[in-house]
């Protein structure tokens, strides 16, 4: 099958819902200040209403969303699977994707959960406190797979914060089949260290089995393979058939494959305001430099560069075209 899109990403779908508080808004509704915190929906529901509108900002996010989204910025044709409910904020979600240049057609679902959120409050000293609400995109499945669409990718890519249950996992190694079978690359993001932890058999069996390129921290790679020495991490993925790229904060990336190492070094930001999505633009900028065919020398330079764009603002996403 020819593919029609360079980059198909699924994971969670979650609104990002932003607005400027002062520090007793944090007192009153129980936030920890900085902490990120698992809410339910009633509480959620509760935030949404009393959060401030004046200054509020709403960007589709999760992990794989902002990726696909910056992605899409710097010149790749996107698609994005992932789960939201037949509401209001599911509604905005869909248009805010859409909108950003990526293909998003996943139908909202109706009787379950309401859609995902993540309620960041901003102190004046620029501090976020974030509260979350996971919802309708842990009811991903393989139901939610159109096949057409996961097909179309040159590369699918996999967020490994959908990891979390069972159903997921299976829709996870459906989607490598399907990729697979039409003669495409399947990417995976390993998200978060303890996410690793959680599923480490799991992501071990889905790398040597199903995945052709895989992204991780020095924390989550050590993570995988129980080791605190980043070099003995990448002996281990160097024994597999898979280009690794692994990023270590100010000390760059590396990209493995096989015998083959490449040390990628970072690109200088104009200021660090925020870290929150460099690993995920680091992913944007690399896949759309190797869905163009890109050497891979190359695509480290623009993951790099796609990083350096996302910490100089708040946001995990960029705020302007990258020149490569």
């Amino acid at each position: 099958m020819t593919a029609t899109h360079d980059i198909v990403g699924i994971g969670n779908a979650i609104m990002d819902i932003i607005a400027p508080v002062d520090d007793s808004f944090l007192i009153r509704n129980d936030i920890v200040k900085g902490s990120m915190t698992l809410i339910d929906e009633a509480t959620a529901l509760r935030m949404s209403k009393v959060l401030p509108t004046i200054g509020r900002v709403e960007v589709a996010g999760g992990s794989g969303a902002n990726t696909i989204a910056g992605a899409a910025m710097m010149g790749a044709s996107t698609a994005y699977i992932g789960v939201v409910a037949d509401d209001a904020v599911g509604a905005r979600f869909t248009d805010n994707m859409r909108s950003s240049g990526v293909t998003y057609d996943t139908p909202a679902q109706s009787g379950g959960l309401a859609t995902a959120r993540c309620l960041i409050a901003v102190t004046p000293d620029g501090e976020r406190s974030m509260s979350t609400f996971l919802g309708a995109s842990t009811q991903f499945n393989d139901d939610n797979l159109d096949e057409a669409t996961v097909a179309s990718g040159k590369i699918v890519y996999l967020e490994g914060y959908l990891f979390d249950s069972d159903e997921a996992k299976a829709a996870y190694v459906k989607a490598s089949e399907i990729t697979k079978a039409a003669g495409n690359k399947v990417a995976l993001t390993l998200s978060d260290s303890f996410c690793v932890e959680r599923h480490r058999e799991a992501f071990r069996h889905l790398v040597k089995n199903h995945i052709d390129i895989l992204f991780a921290n020095e924390d989550e790679i050590t993570t995988l393979y129980e080791t605190d020495n980043f070099e003995d991490a990448v002996k281990e993925v160097s024994k597999l058939n898979i280009l690794a790229a692994l990023t270590r904060s100010k000390k760059g990336s590396s990209l493995i494959q096989g015998r083959s190492r490449i040390d990628i070094s970072i690109e200088p930001a104009e200021q660090l305001v925020d870290t929150t999505g460099a690993g995920d633009q680091y992913a944007a900028g690399f896949l759309a430099a190797y869905s163009k065919g890109e050497g891979l020398a190359e695509c480290g330079r623009w993951a790099s560069l796609a990083a350096a764009e996302v910490i100089s603002h708040y946001g995990a996403r960029p705020e302007r075209k990258i020149k490569v």
